[in-house]
Parts: structure tokens; sequence; C-alpha cells
């Protein structure tokens, strides 16, 4: 009969026989071996009295633990206590035989913790480093212990418990300071702890055993990440040759720079990662969300479908797909992805948000609205206590219906909507009282707009932001010493802080919309002086260019913009200002077609930006198109006398005169009704100047005789 442990394994044996072959005596140590042949064969009688007090009888303790081995084996495997049992009796009969063993002491502590036994397993284990300080496998198992004890303990115990397993791990790491695996549990011990310093010395003692260990860099980078440093997290993972990186490795480090916003550095490290595994669809997923995160719309879409493809249940990724449709433009087939991916995720907020911004974007105002107010709903709690999370969730349904209320002109739903906000607390109440003002302000709602700002400024008076907000309504309703007042204010008495740099951007804009542009650049050259980051640079580059534009100097506001978009080559804001601008002049036409094109692609619901396209089509010759585009920005933009304007001129162009006349008329109207600093006389005038020869026109063509030819009879409508 063969005992192998494998058969043992298939078909239990209830009761083993007295005598067992050698074949069964597997995984005995060297010093439990009997110095003769005999003493392998023989069947000792297991009594107490069976080993002499002076000299171990190894040949017995040789056979129990023999017969200890297989019970446990049988424990562990079949879990049955009854073998355990079993197993530990020989154990104690083995050390009967040779009380002095620490293999079989060590083996008896650790047998007590395979089958669950832990208290019994931490009184043999700490009477073995009593007899034995230092004993490792004592400590090793006292070690493991209090590690899987941590998890089912809290408050005060747990923290007891922790304090243990550190005490055991750096005996475990001063007995054998050469074993990488000990150094980086006593490093996690360390940074559950919240002692970072202890924690990353004992991974960079496991890094000088062996630099290029995935686990020992994998964890340092982990370390650098819960500190919040990101940046260095990165640096230990991307100083490890590439050649020598594994596919983990490459994933952290694309994760990595997923946090820090760098995305073209987390596409080569998703792809490299997918190169050392390509059955790992995360990494693919994570490619997938970079592409797009880096508005490589098309790529990403091409990863998705292939994810789907794989994995047809995967919701998420269809949901993604969805969100790229509408992003390109189509927005019936990211309808009909939602529709695909809704029995798989039916309770998923993110679909139903997709298919309300789907409708959104389609001018389904009603329909995005009532899926909109639908989640409003279906997240509000009674008591007003909500987590962090659903905070988030709920600030950006609340955001989003604003907004589509404000489409609508719904200014007193936009407005309470916003006003919901306000109970969330924190960055909440800012952006629901900006909300607010915005709403008064698209529907000229002046003084409604500056009784909000005046409200949030008492409910908030040391947000600077919101004083900011403030001071620029004073500016733009007549206050502008008051309003510049208050913005100096918010300087810190100490000059030049980082803080300042908002300030002296806030001054730089009132001074330009008010056309005292000396010192709108004397504030600018100081925000610039405090901009240290390439994006704020950027932001300073681009109020210059406006500035320069303000002042009919194109060809240095033309500068600056480039300047802008050396940083960002994709800021949709600078794109869109820099195409306007040759469009309004009538310059370099195929160039601002492009940049306002990207514009539009990158934020294709943007009222201004398809303003501008429509306005660049125009100045081409495609009057189609540029009706198309006008169009779509009064739907987003109603309040808007330039967008009027513009498509008054489109009108005239093809011969309808009366409609034409009508945009004109809307244009001065909303004129009328708009603040000094957006109402410039000699805009207004060239519009007055349209509408009046256009009148005049019309006035000529009704007092002549009507003509014969039928086919020109529509011109003039």
């Amino acid at each position: 009969m063969n005992f192998a442990s494998s058969d043992l394994r298939v078909k239990p044996l209830r009761t083993l026989p007295r005598a067992l072959p050698l074949a069964a005596l597997f995984l005995v140590p060297p010093c439990l071996i009997a110095t003769s042949a005999q003493a392998a064969t023989s069947r000792p009688v297991a009594t107490a009295n069976t080993a002499s007090a002076t000299q171990p009888d190894r040949s017995s303790a040789y056979y129990h633990y023999a017969l200890a081995h297989l019970y446990e084996d049988l424990a562990v495997n079949a879990g049955r206590s009854d073998y355990a049992t079993q197993a530990i009796e020989e154990y104690k009969l083995a050390l009967n035989a040779d009380p002095t063993s620490l293999f079989l002491q060590d083996g008896l502590a650790d047998l007590y913790f395979k089958v669950g036994r832990i208290r019994e397993a931490v009184s043999a284990a700490q009477e073995q480093i009593n007899r034995n300080p230092n004993d490792f496998a004592a400590h090793a198992l006292l070690g493991k212990v209090y590690l899987r004890s941590l998890g089912d303990m809290q408050g005060q115990q747990s923290a007891q418990m922790l304090q243990l397993a550190i005490t055991e791990y750096e005996k475990l790491v001063e007995l054998k300071p050469a074993d990488i695996e000990n150094h980086l549990l006593l490093g996690q011990l360390y940074s559950f702890n919240h002692d970072s310093a202890k924690a990353e010395a004992q991974f960079q003692a496991a890094q000088k055993i062996d630099s290029s260990s995935e686990e020992v860099v994998l964890n340092i980078a982990r370390l650098y990440s819960e500190q919040g440093d990101l940046a260095r997290a990165a640096q230990a993972l991307a100083a490890v040759p590439e050649t020598d990186r594994t596919a983990r490795m490459e994933l952290a480090l694309a994760g990595t720079y997923d946090q820090l916003h760098k995305n073209k550095e987390a596409i080569a490290a998703y792809r490299r990662a997918i190169e050392l595994d390509g059955d790992d669809l995360d990494a693919s997923r994570g490619l997938a969300a970079a592409l797009l995160n880096d508005n490589q719309l098309d790529e990403s879409l091409k990863v998705y479908t292939s994810i789907v493809a794989q994995e047809p249940q995967d919701a998420q990724s269809q949901i993604h797909i969805a969100e790229i449709q509408r992003r390109q433009g189509h927005y019936e087939a990211a309808l009909e992805t939602i529709r695909k991916a809704r029995p798989l995720a039916q309770d998923s907020v993110e679909l139903i948000y997709n298919e309300a911004l789907t409708d959104d974007a389609l001018g389904r105002y009603d329909d995005s609205a009532a899926i909109l107010l639908k989640l409003v709903q279906d997240s509000t709690h009674p008591d007003g206590k909500y987590t962090e999370q659903e905070k988030s969730n709920r600030g950006i349904f609340l955001d989003r219906l604003g907004n589509v209320y404000r489409e609508q002109n719904k200014t007193a739903e936009a407005v309470a909507t916003y006003r919901l906000l306000l109970d969330l607390g924190g960055d909440y109440t800012r952006s629901g009282y900006q909300g607010m003002v915005d709403a008064y302000r698209d529907n000229h709602q002046w003084a409604e707009a500056t009784n909000i700002a005046a409200e949030a400024a008492q409910a908030l008076a040391k947000d600077h932001s919101i004083q900011l907000m403030y001071a620029g309504q004073l500016a733009d309703t007549g206050k502008l010493e008051q309003g510049l007042a208050l913005a100096r204010a918010q300087l810190a008495p100490a000059p030049g802080v980082p803080e300042d740099r908002d300030v002296y951007l806030a001054l730089a804009q009132i001074y330009t919309r008010v056309k005292q542009f000396p010192q709108a650049a004397e504030q600018l050259d100081k925000a610039a002086t405090l901009s240290l980051q390439p994006d704020q640079t950027l932001y300073v580059e681009f109020l210059r260019g406006a500035l320069y534009d303000r002042e009919k100097l194109y060809v240095q506001a033309e500068a600056e913009f480039r300047k802008a978009l050396t940083i960002d080559p994709q800021n949709a804001t600078v794109l869109n200002y820099l195409g306007y601008m040759f469009a309004d002049r009538g310059v370099n036409l195929p160039e601002a077609l492009s940049l306002v094109q990207k514009a539009v692609e990158l934020d294709p619901q943007n009222g201004a930006y398809l303003d501008s396209l429509g306005w660049v089509y125009f100045k081409s010759g495609q009057y189609a198109l540029a009706e198309e585009s006008l169009r779509k920005a009064l739907d987003r933009i109603s309040s808007d006398p330039t967008i009027h304007d513009h498509l008054g001129e489109v009108y005239a162009k093809t011969g309808r005169l009366k409609l034409a006349v009508t945009q004109w008329q809307r244009s001065l109207d909303e004129y009328a009704h708009s603040l000094p600093a957006d109402a410039d006389p000699e805009d207004v005038a060239k519009v007055q100047h349209k509408l009046d020869t256009a009148r005049v026109k019309l006035a000529v063509v009704k007092s002549e005789p009507a003509k014969a030819d039928p086919a020109k009879a529509g011109h003039n409508q």
C-alpha cells in the first residue's frame, strides 16, 4: 500500500497501520533521522518513559513526528478535527522522546496555528521564546498570529495587536537581516502605524538586498503615494530600467501618472504593461481611460471596443463608448450604446447620467431635465447627511440640472436648483452661489445677480474667490471703485504671496472690462511673477492676449495666444479665441477654421465655440454651414447679441432680409439689456446701421411693382 500524500488527500484513511513503510515518512528533518537502519523500521513503544532523562530517543521521536506529520496533512486538507487532535498527540509523544528538539517544539506551535487553536499556538511559541529568545520560527509564528488577528479587531485592541506584530517582525529582521519578505512586512506594519520614516527605512533596506525586486519597488511607490508624494512614487517606479520592469510595475507607474494628470506618460506605461501581459484587461481599461483623458477619442474608442468584444458583459466600457460617441457628436449612436448597456447595469447612475447628457446635446432639454431631476430626487437624504461620495454625485447632478434649466431660459428653476448646492457645504456652497449669479446674468437680471453675490460674500466672508466674484459684479454694475477696493482688500498683508495671484488676475479683468488697459497690464505683470506652474502661466498669457485684442494690438495678441498653445495645444478656450480673432478680421481663415473646429471637438456643446465656428464659415462663404452652427449656438445662448448679429449677416447674405431684420433687432434688444462692458458703442452702432439699411431695402422692395418672376419672390423672406 502506498501512503504518499497525494493518495491520502484523495481518500483519507480512518485508521492508520501500526507500522508504516519508509515511503510514508516524508519531509522528515535530518536531525530526527535515527543513526541506525534498524531505528527506521522498528516500532517503538510510545510511553512517557520512553526517553532517557539524559539521552533523547531520536528513533522514537522520528517515528512519532512522521505520524504527526501525516495526521497534520490529513487535518489541514480534509478539515478533520479528529486528525488534528491525533497530530497534536503524536507531536507530544515525539517531544517526550526528544524534549529539547526546537524543530518539534516549533512544529507543534505551528500546528496549533494551522488548525485554529491560536491561544495554544501563542502559548507554545512564547514558551519557545522563553527557552530560546532567538528562536526564529517561534517569532515568525507569533508574527503571523498577530498579523492575521489585525483584521479581526478594532480600536484599542487593534492598536495593541499592531504593536505586538511590529515587535515580532522587528525581531525577525534582527535575526535574519537578509530576508526581504520580513523587511517588507515590517515596512507595511510601520506604514499602517503611520510611521512613514521607519516604513521607508525598511523598504530601502529591502531594496539594498534586491534593487529590482517587484514587491520592493511596488511597496516603496505605494508608501510615497500614501504620503501624497505622487511624483516621488512615479520616480521610484521609473528608476527601474524599462527592460527590468514587470507588468505590475508598469501598471502601477501608469496609475500614478494618471493621478498626476500626465496622460502621455500614462498611455506609454499602459502600452508597455499590455506588451508584457496582453491578457490583462485592467491594463487595457487603463489605457482606454488615459486615451480618453488625453482627448484621443478615436484611439480610446478602438481600445474600449476591443475590450467589449472580449468581455461583452463589461457595462462600464460600454458606458465609456457612449461617452466618446457623444463627445464626437454621434448622439444617436451614443443613445443606442446606452440602450445596449442598460440591461447590464440597470442601476448604474453613470449610465443614466450619460443619457441625460446625450439628450441635452440633442437639444432634448425636457428629457434631459427629467432624468437629472430624478437623479437629484433619488440622491436626496431627508436628514441632509451625505458621505463625501454622495455629496460629489449630488453636486454633479444639481450643477448639470441647473445648466439645463439655464439653456431653457428657466432662470427661476435654475436658481432654485443651484441653491440646493448650498446645503452640501464647502466648495459646493461656492459653486451654488456662482451658479445663481450666472443664471441671473444670463437673463440680464443684474440687480438679482448683485444681490446673490452680496449674500454669498456675507455668508462666505473668508472665501477670497467669492469676494472677488462680488467685486467683479460691483464693478460691472457701475460701482467700479467699490469693486476695486473689495478686490484689493483680498491681498495678503505680506506682498507677493502666492494667494495674491488670483487677486491680481481679478483686478486685471476688471480693468480690461472698463478699458483701463495700462492698469490691467500692470496687474497681469504682477500675476505673472507668481505663476509658477505651466497652467498658471498659460492663463496669464491668455488674459494678456485678450487684453491686446481689446486694444486692437492683434500681432501682440496672436503672439500671446500662441505662447499659451505651446503650453497646452488642447486648450479649447485659447483655440477658440485665436480662431475667432482671425475670423473677425477675415485673415488666416483656413487656420481659423482648424482652430475653432478643434475647440468645438473638445467641447461640442459650448455656445460660444459654435458661434465662432459659424462666423468662420460665414467669412469663408460657407453660408449653409454657418447658419447651422449659429442656430445651434443660439439654442445654447439665446441672449447673446453677437450671435443674433452673426445670424442676421447670414440671412442678409442669402437674401432673406426679413429674417435678418428680426435677428438684428433682437441683437439690439439684447445689447440694450447688457452690461456697459459688454455693449461696445461701436458694435451697437454697426448693428443699428445694418438694421436701418435692411429696412430701407425692404421698403424699396415693397414699394416696387410685383415682379413676374415668382422664383425671386422668396429672397426677401
